[in-house]
């Protein structure tokens, strides 16, 4: 709903624009566009991760159905996610094993490109979307992560990936002829493209997860972060800012990691308090490891005397959900 609130809040700011008033209502209507596109941008990889354990409704079937309408909405292939996020639960940020954080991360501040994509829309990362599914629409894999997660030998899940790339560009390609057709084409931009630009919100609260976190260890609180935020992040977010504990118990829902960190808090490493806490010491983090690309963050972690879970358990617990 909310979406669908900024996204009619753009449409009446763009069909309101004149000659008379485009000075002061051209910057309007950019305001509802960076306010639609900061909600937008948690509709695929945020939305589709949280159904995709099942967690928001007790019904599996309408965890499946919300999935597929935001997967569509957000441009994201949950068939592909499934298997991919399992293996990133199980080895979380392991060199070569962990396909969905692909070491180094780094900070593109001094690419124009990145601070376009915060606060506007790169054309350029649309048309690598589009052909991206147009190369999975028709078959090809050229990436060895996908190759792992979707083997030869599961032809059946190659055929439904193959399927849902299909749907998503027919289906997109559909609504954008009606658009132009109705003579509404502003609605591309407002549905089509509406999970593409201003993506600085979704910036700011994903890249903590792991960035500069210590690699190739089996202990979530040395490679995962958690921090705080305020509500709307938070809502936004879907709660994984206590990622830590996601990784820890995925089979807890979204709604209740947060009574979960503070059970569990005293075995937690310090949490830094609101994103200006948390990008501080990300920025320190950067400015060590560019001086030393060897650098890590190593983060204190108190002594336990508590029981460890055996692989096996964490393994099956990894794909709860899936």
């Amino acid at each position: 709903m909310l979406w669908l609130s900024t996204g009619t809040l753009a449409y009446i700011s763009f069909r309101n624009i004149t000659a008379a008033n485009w000075l002061w209502s051209v910057p309007l209507l950019w305001l509802a566009l960076f306010a639609h596109g900061s909600v937008g941008v948690f509709m695929g990889g945020a939305a589709c991760h949280e159904l995709g354990h099942k967690t928001p409704f007790r019904t599996k079937s309408i965890n499946d159905v919300f999935l597929k309408v935001f997967a569509f909405i957000g441009w994201w292939n949950h068939v592909y996610f499934c298997p991919s996020h399992i293996r990133h639960h199980q080895v979380t940020v392991y060199h070569d094993y962990d396909g969905e954080v692909v070491l180094p991360l780094k900070l593109e501040f001094k690419n124009w490109r990145f601070w376009l994509s915060l606060f506007g829309w790169h054309p350029y990362g649309t048309y690598s979307i589009i052909k991206t599914y147009y190369r999975r629409a028709t078959g090809h894999l050229d990436n060895d992560w996908y190759e792992f997660v979707l083997p030869e030998d599961r032809a059946d899940l190659r055929q439904e990936h193959r399927n849902w790339a299909r749907f998503t560009l027919i289906g997109h390609a559909v609504l954008v002829a009606i658009f132009i057709a109705t003579g509404h084409w502003f609605l591309i931009f407002i549905f089509n493209l509406g999970t593409q630009y201003c993506s600085l919100m979704g910036f700011l609260t994903h890249m903590p997860q792991h960035y500069g976190m210590t690699p190739d260890v089996p202990d979530h609180r040395q490679s995962v972060r958690t921090y705080t935020c305020s509500r709307l992040p938070a809502f936004l977010y879907w709660n994984m800012q206590y990622h830590i504990e996601h990784h820890m118990f995925p089979a807890v829902p979204f709604y209740n990691l947060g009574k979960l960190h503070h059970a569990i808090e005293y075995d937690l490493p310090p949490t830094p308090d609101g994103l200006w806490a948390t990008w501080k010491g990300i920025l320190e983090i950067d400015r060590k490891s560019t001086a030393d690309p060897k650098y890590c963050f190593t983060p204190t972690v108190p002594k336990s005397n508590g029981d460890h879970a055996e692989d096996a358990t964490l393994e099956r617990e990894a794909s709860l959900g899936f």
